[in-house]
């Protein structure tokens, strides 16, 4: 890697990790540089073809960087040869063959990495009344009669009023088309697929007893389904994968920044998001053994963002005050108008959204969670990318949403990473020694138990995932590392070889491997400020609400969404995300957003609810709240510069508080050493 402004500087995502390097270096060798993971087995001769990757395309106002196809070397021989021999997906490069030009964007999709992520948005256990939209209706059919000259559809709905009073039901072309074929291939007794009462949506031949619908989430990070037996309710297939539209930006607004700054982008962002609703369809069908025309009706929820490009309504509304939603209200379409790939007459439900920063997911929070129904106040936190945040009960409900970005995910964090095996996701530091100990994804054995070095030898322990970063820095914080301020405190070096100096700072060695090509993983003096930065915003807009609402505490809080769910509630509270409150009474809601969708897949009544709920809520738009920014600077201290946790004080001997103190000359000189307060 070079530091010399007139080499290229290439941007990878997801990681976010950039550098510069010399005019004709090997995409792959500048990935390995900057520690990106990208598969490959070859040694870069393009024939395992696992290094693929994608060039971005446009302005990338986030990363400033204008990137193209012709930033990087044209297709070479080597890439023809593999493309000829096994294929490879339209606007893929082997990043072996391309070698950069100028400045870049290269996206490695997950397919392409060595670790692949965990999709950690599992179906929650939950009791519905099972009330599909989508029943099936066993009927017997009048065979034609040259002196009753009537159609076949005809006498199906004649069938179905006479046999089980369904009447003046509507009907499109679609099911005409197939429906003598079948009529005569089930020799006059078929099975008719009703939706809500009304539309007369499929016809199989013969009698059959079961019919499938999907339930997903579509995160700005992830996006999570869940396929179900709509006869029983039951969870058939589940399935994740990163949302394709992170290499245009990994927060929501760099993904509407990319659509103002480039004409036609937001037909990409939808052209990718409905991509991999497809791809993820077909996944969970073949894990179902099912074909992906079997599934007869889905139910999707997704922030505004997210709603509205898979709608294909450009969001740059959205991209400012006064963030004007396209529509709000809750809607039924065929999945063949979103180019979704289920059977041609599928219906598709989108939940309501409720402002232009509080959308359909947390509408499905709402659903799945219930706090209207409850006395106590509750607080629902949907923790992601973008928090959506509830608060409320029986009397009223608030929601707001806090741009807390993906540090909290593991990105712009310099060790790290997605949820996948090796990925750091428990810590625990010992207050006296300073040393730390902790497990990985994929190894239930802790880093000081026999033979956890062979238990990880596959994986190794290549990061720290998000649920990581949390209890890393909540325990520096109680072991007295990290200050109150959030400063890593450089006067423990001469206590413990695990403060190294670290420029003008200093950072938290957690693991140094035995090879040295295998990568240390740190805590840096950025990447706490990057959790300070992301837990402020979440703290600050849960007290907007709280101020709304006129309390000074709450009786619940429900941790919820993919990465909520894998937070210690103890260490959130240590950190100062969430408010003080029992931490007997704090709890993971699993990936409530998607159980919500679900709710609404398997009880048609519910969509008619959550329709009235969202109507009640009241919309807190915290971009424009002026005290919005007080209580952000007040929340970057841990847990907090003004607000009291007696309850968590109960179960954790919090440090007293302690800021810098200026230091002598040294090794370090011009660096502050810390005082005790007081």
């Amino acid at each position: 890697m070079s530091d010399s402004p007139q080499d290229a500087l290439v941007v990878f995502t997801p990681s976010g990790k950039r550098g510069r390097f010399p005019v004709g270096t090997p995409l792959l060798k500048a990935a390995r540089a900057l520690g990106v993971d990208v598969d490959s087995v070859c040694g870069g001769r393009g024939i395992c073809g696992r290094c693929q990757v994608v060039v971005g395309q446009g302005e990338f106002a986030k990363h400033g960087i204008r990137s193209a196809q012709d930033h990087v070397t044209a297709w070479n021989e080597v890439e023809a040869r593999y493309q000829a021999k096994k294929g490879m997906k339209p606007g893929r490069r082997l990043s072996c063959q391309a070698q950069l030009l100028a400045d870049a964007v290269i996206d490695v999709p997950a397919d392409s990495q060595v670790h692949k992520q965990v999709v950690r948005k599992r179906a929650e256990v939950r009791n519905i009344e099972l009330d599909p939209a989508i029943r099936l209706h066993y009927v017997e059919v009048e065979e034609p009669d040259m002196h009753k000259p009537t159609g076949d559809l005809e006498r199906l709905l004649a069938a179905l009023e006479k046999q089980w009073g369904l009447g003046d039901l509507d009907w499109d072309l679609r099911v005409v088309q197939g429906l003598q074929k079948t009529l005569r291939q089930g020799q006059w007794k078929v099975t008719a697929a009703i939706h809500r009462g009304q539309v007369l949506t499929h016809v199989y031949a013969g009698f059959r007893d079961k019919v499938y619908g999907v339930a997903v989430d579509v995160g700005s990070t992830t996006i999570a389904a869940h396929l179900c037996d709509l006869s029983t309710g039951e969870v058939v297939a589940s399935g994740g994968l990163m949302n394709p539209q992170i290499r245009f930006g990994e927060d929501l607004m760099s993904r509407v920044s990319y659509v103002m700054m480039n004409p036609g982008g937001e037909a990409e962002l939808t052209e990718a998001v409905r991509a991999g609703l497809n791809e993820l369809f077909h996944t969970v069908a073949d894990e179902a053994g099912i074909d992906v025309v079997d599934i007869l009706n889905a139910v999707v929820v997704g922030n505004p963002i997210m709603h509205h490009l898979l709608l294909g309504i450009d969001p740059t509304e959205l991209g400012g005050a006064p963030f004007a939603l396209a529509m709000n209200s809750g809607m039924t379409l065929w999945a063949s108008e979103l180019g979704l790939e289920l059977e041609s007459d599928a219906r598709v439900y989108v939940l309501p959204c409720i402002a232009g920063h509080v959308g359909a997911d947390t509408a499905g929070v709402i659903l799945s969670e219930q706090p209207h129904l409850r006395d106590e106040i509750s607080l629902v936190v949907d923790v992601g990318t973008n928090a959506e945040i509830v608060l409320g009960n029986r009397q009223r409900l608030l929601a707001c949403s806090s741009p807390t970005g993906p540090a909290f995910e593991g990105a712009q964090i310099s060790s790290g990473q997605r949820a996948a095996p090796g990925a750091i996701e428990r810590v625990r530091i010992d207050p006296g020694t300073l040393e730390p100990r902790f497990k990985v994804i994929g190894c239930d054995l802790w880093s000081n138990e026999a033979g956890f070095v062979e238990e990880t030898r596959k994986t190794g322990v290549t990061g720290i995932c998000g649920s990581g970063i949390i209890e890393v820095l909540a325990e520096m914080f109680l072991a007295g590392v990290i200050l109150t301020d959030g400063t890593i405190d450089g006067s423990l070096a001469a206590r413990s070889p695990r403060i190294e100096a670290d420029g003008r700072t200093f950072r938290y060695l957690v693991h140094e491997p035995a090879d040295p090509d295998d990568p240390r993983i740190v805590v840096t003096q950025n990447d706490v400020r990057a959790i300070q930065l992301a837990k402020a915003a979440l703290y600050a807009g849960t007290r907007l609400l709280m101020d709304r609402f006129g309390v000074e505490t709450v009786d619940r809080i429900q941790l919820a969404g993919a990465f909520g769910s894998h937070i210690e509630p103890k260490y959130a509270m240590v950190l100062g995300m969430i408010p003080d409150c029992d931490l007997a009474m704090v709890s993971a809601a699993g990936n409530a957003a998607g159980t919500g969708a679900r709710i609404a897949l398997l009880n048609q009544k519910a969509r008619d609810e959550i329709q009235q709920i969202v109507k009640r809520v009241e919309k807190v738009e915290t971009a424009v709240e002026p005290k919005f920014q007080e209580h952000f600077v007040e929340a970057m201290a841990l847990p907090h510069k003004t607000a009291a946790y007696p309850e968590l004080a109960k179960v954790v001997a919090l440090p007293e508080p302690r800021l810098p103190e200026p230091v002598g000359d040294g090794e370090n000189g011009g660096r502050r050493r810390r005082r005790r307060a007081g």
